[in-house]
């Protein structure tokens, strides 16, 4: 006898009861973006519903997302002044710093995720020291650098550092340079499958952070590469990482899954610019149910084995649960 599986799927209640896959508000992080000056919230064109925003009105937003039970956000810096090495976040009195203290005295509940790289901060807009000759980051300069940064980032109280420039040992480097300094217990969630990526256009923009020459095709993943991309979160986990990464998210979910099934550690995705701002404008103009489609995606991110989704559509996503 053949089996009948709409026997499962013809009562609405019964469909919750067996569903497999979940959603829920702590499962996001919410990205941020963080200017210096006041009163600054200023919506990017590229990504509706998304703003660059000074800290006081980071703050307010803190107060917003915590009403919708969403308690962790990564903090991105653009500085006023941007140089070669990428000073400003260097600096215990650069704009993460700042962010990071201001975020931690008033909302001591909120969980704060930092992204450690240099583009943001750099006038290159590449992820570390440039290799002048080689016309790429110089790896293992941008490890020093990168092991300075989170160093001010511990300091200033951050709750996890999240690594994202793709350099060779970043992880290994960090957790050294974090247990010398007594932060041991500080948490490293790792970028470690990080694809050079053409969905990445619009953070470009409200990050400020388009490369000046070339791309970073020589120390991101190639799309093409599927036993790379599950080496890299191996050695990863290998050297240290409490949580992984694959990034983007929507384009690579069975490398989510096999990374998932070849390691032991929590899984995140980054939901990326490029895929919130096309689920975005397709709603936006009627070609799609806007809700629903948001919802089938974290949900297969979800399915696919993330634990943790950074997603721009989170504080939607936390509306849609509250209904």
């Amino acid at each position: 006898m053949f089996q009948r599986f709409r026997r499962t799927r013809l009562n609405n209640h019964l469909r919750s009861l067996v569903r497999e896959t979940s959603v829920s508000a702590d499962d996001f992080i919410y990205p941020l973006f963080v200017r210096g000056g006041e009163g600054i919230k200023t919506e990017v064109a590229s990504m509706p519903g998304v703003f660059q925003m000074s800290i006081d009105e980071v703050l307010k937003e803190c107060e917003e997302l915590k009403k919708l039970g969403l308690y962790a956000v990564i903090l991105f810096g653009i500085p006023d002044v941007k140089d070669s090495i990428g000073s400003d976040s260097l600096c215990e009195h650069g704009i993460i710093a700042k962010a990071i203290r201001a975020i931690k005295e008033a909302h001591p509940e909120m969980f704060v995720v930092t992204d450690l790289c240099f583009c943001e901060y750099t006038d290159h807009g590449h992820c570390g020291i440039i290799d002048e000759k080689h016309q790429t980051v110089n790896n293992d300069a941008t490890l020093s650098i990168s092991a300075q940064q989170a160093i001010v980032h511990a300091k200033a109280g951050a709750d996890m550092i999240a690594p994202s420039g793709m350099m060779d040992g970043i992880i290994q480097t960090l957790r050294e340079a974090l247990d010398k300094a007594g932060y041991e217990n500080l948490p490293i969630m790792s970028y470690s499958t990080k694809f050079a990526s053409g969905y990445y256009g619009p953070f470009r923009d409200v990050a400020e952070s388009a490369p000046s020459f070339g791309d970073r095709a020589s120390y991101q993943m190639d799309p093409a590469n599927r036993r790379e991309a599950i080496a890299e979160s191996i050695a990863d986990e290998a050297q240290g990482a409490d949580i992984l990464m694959v990034k983007p998210a929507l384009a690579y979910l069975d490398i989510v899954r096999e990374i998932k099934d070849a390691t032991s550690r929590p899984m995140a995705v980054y939901n990326v610019s490029g895929e919130y701002a096309m689920i975005k404008f397709a709603g936006m103009n009627g070609l799609i149910d806007y809700e629903r489609v948001v919802m089938e995606t974290m949900v297969a991110f979800k399915r696919a084995g993330a634990d943790i989704i950074i997603s721009y559509h989170a504080k939607e996503v936390a509306k849609m649960l509250q209904k």
